[in-house]
Order: C-alpha cells, then structure tokens, then sequence
C-alpha cells in the first residue's frame, strides 16, 4: 500500500494571521478569487448588486462589482446620508480609511525602531567605553612602538 502525500490542500487550517510572506501572498490570491466567485455566484443567483474592496498584503486594492463597483458605491453612498459619505462622493473614504490606518501603523512602527535604535546606540557607547577601559588597564600588552613618551617614561619608573 503506496503513503499518501500529506498536504494542506483540502485541510481546515486555523483562522489566524499567516506569519510567512510567500504563504501569505498564495493564501490571499487563492481566497481573493474565491471571495470574488461567491459573490459572483449571490449576484447570479439573488440577483442582487454588490461591490467588494479588498486591500491585499501589499497594499494594492482589488475590487468586484456587480453590475460596477463604482456604481454600486454611488447607489450606497447617495442612500446613506451621513455627512462622512457625502464628503467623499463616490467610496474614496473608505480607501483613505485604510490609507490612515496604514499610516498609523506606520508610525507606530517607526516610533519603535527609533526607539530601539537610540537603545542601541546607548548600548554601543556604553561597550565603547568599557572596551577603552578594559584597554587601558592592560597598557603593557600595547607594542612599544605605539606608546607615546609620558607612557614610555612611566613604563620605566
């Protein structure tokens, strides 16, 4: 009897973030079409419009629409009549919406990396000053040649 392949094919994986970058990419590509196929398929079959936004890992926006994405935006934004969406026109908040929330974490992001920098470089002076330290507690092991001559004529008394 031949082993089968063990694979994650048809396998139920666990809903959490996928910490690898390639397998992430493949997951998001297999799943966006596949979101993009049952939306297709509710249209086919209710009848009914819809318009989906999908911000893949990259940043890159890919949308389906039924009949249009735009004018299902127009439909949905013209009905609802909060001033946030009338400001906007036609969907562009929620694009700036991800686009602030991206930056926040931006931000956040830089802010930690200043901060870890600036520890580092604490961290480097602090080694430097240990490293000239240990140095010149061990003055007779420097060649004669590089000592100057206070060194020199404390060496001989």
């Amino acid at each position: 009897m031949m082993k089968k392949k063990c694979s994650s094919g048809r396998q139920r994986i666990p809903i959490e973030k996928i910490p690898k970058k390639s397998h992430l990419q493949v997951t998001f590509s297999k799943r966006r079409s596949g979101l993009f196929k049952k939306a297709s398929e509710l249209c086919t079959l209710c009848g009914v419009e819809i318009a989906i936004i999908v911000f893949s890992p990259a940043d890159k926006a890919f949308s389906f629409g039924h009949p249009q994405v735009e004018s299902v935006i127009d439909s949905y934004v013209t009905t609802n009549s909060s001033p946030e969406y009338n400001r906007s026109g036609n969907g562009h908040q929620l694009v700036e919406a991800h686009r602030s929330a991206n930056i926040r974490n931006l931000n956040a992001q830089l802010t930690q990396i200043v901060n870890e920098l600036e520890m580092e470089k604490r961290r480097g002076e602090e080694l430097d000053r240990a490293w000239k330290t240990r140095q010149s507690q061990f003055w007779w092991e420097i060649p004669v040649n590089e000592l100057g001559l206070q060194e020199l004529q404390h060496l001989m008394f």
